[in-house]
């Protein structure tokens, strides 16, 4: 068997030039040539993909659709050209909305593709030229600068003081910096050092690496190929839909062809009579609205969730949020500000906390709790200064209150620390004028600056600043350096990253800092910073709601396992003490994964892969998993949650195309408000279901019985049309804005396989339409038995089923509790209004001749509508004291309950 080559980051240089039969002066065009003809053009593949027709003919792919073009069919042969407009507008217009929403994964491919640079500079013929990045080949020698975007896969070949920002790649909040020194082949992502890739950007320093993958081949090109082949979810809610529809199809096709049975072979009808009968039979149960209902109460719950940030994608996908049980957040941007500050500073006597959070200065420093002044502690105030000084960065507030830097984030959170303890750098720049600077580099690990002595009196001064082991190397004389190296451990344990300071007095006429001088040592420590990527305040609180929601909230991110233990502790995630990482991961069967998945909930250096494995964990014990980031690496994870949530300030084009949902704001805490307003819709959602079908089951079961008793029927299939016409897009559409419930953030998630009719509500539909049928027929009888035309008769049955929809519209309001409260009535314009303008119609209806012409309807005296009112007044009543009972059953239950708990105890 052939050995398998290493990975090229675990290759020195020279075995990568030969691997690649180049040499640092670069290829000659010729050879550049040729190999571009092998490997093929420096970019992302693309796939062929549906035209606009096929695209939007699939949209009506779905057995509710279908019903529903039968429904058109049936109204249109019955020559009811209104009501089959209305059908089909409905379906129309859900078609156009899921041909829009398509096509997303083919959006995000294109962002990724974006990210790519489009030039190069390249060494070929041993001369230096600028190319298209398209045209680079395995084997190119490329120079790169600070601003650069990486074209390619690149192993580093010379690097001077060369930092990339790779964290759309691996999740890592700081820049990376680059050496040529090979690492361990199972070494991660964001461990790999020796390595640039395609789409990171270089934040400084310059470097030459010579190409060793390009196009689909790059990283950035596993992750597009990853992401197409992400198979996207069907959302909860679509999914009981599709059960709902299948289930309601079969039942309303069951029952036309037992109704044209009965009446063809037992009551001896005429066989095109009673077709004629089992069509009105079937068009009064179809709930022709549900479509229409369910898109416009989606719509209003984006436009809800727009204003409070989020911006929703993928129609769905709102009501999605209300079922979710699981949030797998990315780390840096999302639950931290992706803003390095110091929070803790260790001098020769001490250890200070210091609050606040990002670079906007505000925060006090403390010792053991307690604020202090830090000109009152000459070796804190003398750490701090040095921080300030030894320094290339600028902080400035900008116009909308925030605080950016210029220059390093290490730069920025000492320049913050500086302004909480009163120090400007502006200012100490004035009274320490800097005479000379040796620059950070990695190959030295520090920065060193000269100044000249306060308003020129006195001995001049060094600053030095950087990776602590260096600057106790030339402080070694001067400290106790296991005690020191102690605190260190302990502050990188903690998941700080650490940055020391120091100085030294020059002589007064010294102008210049070189190597030797610093290299001489004789500094004297001033103290170490304890630096962290600071959890958002806001996110804290959103992660303590989600929790109380029944929310899980696990955390992924590519940083070290240190770092993310501080945050998650920061955050209050539980399970931080157990953090698994990227290694441990890959060493994981699926199966080992899956029960990982419920005790672990932090993440770290973790890649694309492992990202997209959790999901389909968790995912795999029926979690509904919404899953935030903003890089291109999260990409593939966010197309495969339930619900894919992408930062909009921070986050790539890559993934908020993938996603469903975007933050505006980038606030976790967002994320709870979109939470809340997912279980609104759904609720309001199940509100409409709940009014729909026992009114579409009371005009069924209407014609159902008459046929059944051989009667004349009380409503005419026509009349019937007009009766769901008017009030499904009145009556049902106010519940699309009702308000959230009391208890709606109380509740734990609903399951992903609860069924959108429980027992209950099949009951409660039950129950409603037979009142509806009693109520019919009831006065439809009276009326006839009284002397009324059947004209007459009929508009009495049909302002008697519209009275009963009117006032069950009241009790749906509220699944559960009581109706009438002042709260619930206080909240009710919405269902005000569309009761008046369905009172207007049905005045039209009855007193209108145009109307009595069409419907076959005739006016109806005082007496009659006293009846019809009364009637209604006592389906609402019935319902109510239903309600009373099941909540007094309800309260009995679990008193039983937390009895037989207490006696268990």
């Amino acid at each position: 068997m052939k050995d398998i080559p290493p990975p090229w980051h675990a290759r020195g240089i020279g075995e990568t030039l030969q691997a690649l039969e180049v040499s640092e002066s670069g290829l000659s065009a010729h050879e550049a040539g040729q190999r571009l003809e092998r490997h093929g053009p420096n970019t992302l593949p693309t796939r062929r993909r549906r035209g606009p027709l096929r695209r939007f003919l699939t949209q009506f792919d779905n057995l509710l659709i279908y019903v529903l073009l039968a429904a058109a069919a049936v109204t249109a042969g019955l020559q009811h050209w209104v009501d089959t407009g209305v059908i089909l507008g409905v379906v129309v217009v859900n078609a156009i909305i899921g041909f829009l929403q398509e096509g997303k994964a083919e959006h995000a491919l294109d962002a990724i593709a974006q990210m790519l640079s489009p030039q190069a500079r390249v060494l070929r013929d041993g001369h230096r030229q600028t190319v298209a990045a398209a045209d680079l080949v395995p084997g190119d020698v490329v120079e790169l600068a600070s601003g650069d975007k990486v074209p390619a896969d690149l192993r580093l070949l010379r690097v001077r003081s060369l930092q990339t920002q790779e964290a759309a790649l691996t999740g890592e909040s700081l820049a990376v910096d680059k050496t040529t020194e090979p690492v361990a082949p199972d070494a991660a992502l964001g461990d790999r050092a020796c390595m640039a890739y395609s789409g990171t950007l270089v934040t400084y320093g310059r470097g030459t690496g010579v190409v060793v993958a390009t196009g689909k081949d790059t990283e950035i090109g596993r992750i597009s190929e990853m992401l197409a082949g992400v198979r996207t979810l069907t959302t909860p809610l679509l999914q009981q839909m599709a059960v709902f529809g299948r289930w309601l199809t079969g039942a309303i096709l069951a029952l036309a062809a037992v109704a044209f049975a009965f009446g063809v072979w037992l009551r001896g009808y005429e066989a095109a009579e009673m077709f004629l009968a089992a069509v009105g039979l079937a068009v009064a149960a179809i709930p022709e609205g549900l479509p229409a209902i369910m898109t416009i109460t989606l719509a209003i719950g984006v436009a809800g969730m727009a204003r409070e940030c989020a911006i929703i994608r993928r129609l769905p996908a709102v009501e999605t949020l209300g079922a979710v049980t699981v949030i797998c957040s990315d780390k840096t941007g999302t639950l931290t500000r992706n803003e390095l500050s110091v929070q803790h500073v260790a001098t020769p006597t001490a250890d200070y906390t210091v609050s606040g959070s990002g670079y906007r200065p505000d925060g006090r420093i403390s010792l053991n709790g307690q604020p202090i002044d830090p000109h009152e502690v000459p070796e804190l105030l003398a750490a701090v200064q040095a921080g300030v000084l030894c320094n290339d960065g600028e902080l400035r507030a900008e116009a909308d209150g925030e605080w950016e830097v210029e220059g390093t984030p290490v730069d920025g959170a000492l320049l913050t620390l500086g302004l909480k303890a009163g120090l400007e750098k502006e200012g100490l720049d004035s009274a320490f004028a800097r005479l000379d600077a040796i620059p950070f580099e990695s190959a030295h690990k520090y920065m060193a600056t000269l100044h000249a002595a306060e308003h020129g009196h006195g001995h001049g001064i060094a600053y030095i600043k950087g990776a602590p082991e260096r600057i106790l190397d030339l402080c070694e004389d001067s400290i106790d350096r296991d005690a020191w190296e102690q605190r260190i451990e302990a502050l990188a344990a903690a998941g700080y990253r650490t940055i020391a300071v120091a100085s030294r007095e020059f002589p007064k006429h010294a102008s210049a800092l070189s190597f030797p001088e610093v290299e001489a040592g004789g500094f004297a420590l001033l103290g170490v910073f304890g630096l962290l990527d600071p959890s958002r305040e806001e996110a804290i609180a959103a992660v303590e709601a989600c929790r109380e929601a029944g929310i899980g909230v696990k955390m992924i991110t590519g940083d070290h396992a240190s770092t993310a233990r501080a945050v998650a502790r920061q955050l209050g995630v539980p399970g931080e003490a157990e953090v698994l990482t990227g290694r441990r991961l890959d060493a994981m069967s699926d199966a080992e994964l899956a029960d990982a998945v419920r005790k672990v909930d932090v993440y770290a250096r973790t890649t694309p892969e492992h990202k997209l494995r959790l999901v389909q964990a968790l995912q795999s014990h029926g979690e509904v998993v919404a899953m935030t980031g903003d890089g291109v690496n999260d990409a593939p994870a966010l197309k495969r949650a339930d619900v894919g949530i992408a930062m909009g300030r921070r986050g790539t084009e890559a993934a908020k195309e993938a996603a469903e949902m975007v933050l505006a704001d980038d606030n976790f805490a967002s994320i709870a408000k979109a939470v809340r307003a997912g279980r609104t819709v759904y609720d309001n959602l199940k509100k409409a279901i709940l009014f729909i079908l026992p009114t579409n089951g009371g005009e069924a079961l209407t014609i159902l019985i008459a046929i059944l008793l051989g009667t004349t029927l009380p409503i005419t299939p026509v009349q019937i049309l007009w009766v769901n016409m008017i009030t499904a897009v009145t009556l049902a559409l106010a519940l699309a804005f009702e308000g959230a419930e009391p208890d709606v953030m109380a509740r734990p998630p609903r399951r992903r396989d609860e069924p959108i009719l429980s027992r209950f509500l099949v009951w409660r539909i039950v129950m409603v339409s037979l009142l509806l049928v009693a109520a019919t027929f009831g006065l439809f009888q009276l009326a006839r038995e009284n002397g009324a035309s059947l004209e007459e008769a009929r508009t009495i049955a049909v302002n008697m089923l519209v009275a009963g929809e009117i006032v069950y519209l009241f009790n749906s309001r509220v699944i559960h509790g009581p109706a009438w409260t002042r709260e619930a009535l206080k909240s009710s314009g919405p269902a005000q209004l569309s009761v008046a303008v369905v009172v207007a119609f049905q005045m039209l209806l009855t007193y209108w001749s145009g109307m009595h012409m069409l419907f076959g309807t005739a006016a109806i005296g005082v007496n009659d509508w006293l009846r019809i009112v009364g009637a209604a007044l006592l389906l609402f009543f019935i319902v109510e004291a239903e309600k009373a009972i099941f909540r007094r059953a309800a309260l009995r239950h679990r008193q039983r309950m937390r009895l037989t708990s207490a006696g268990a105890r």
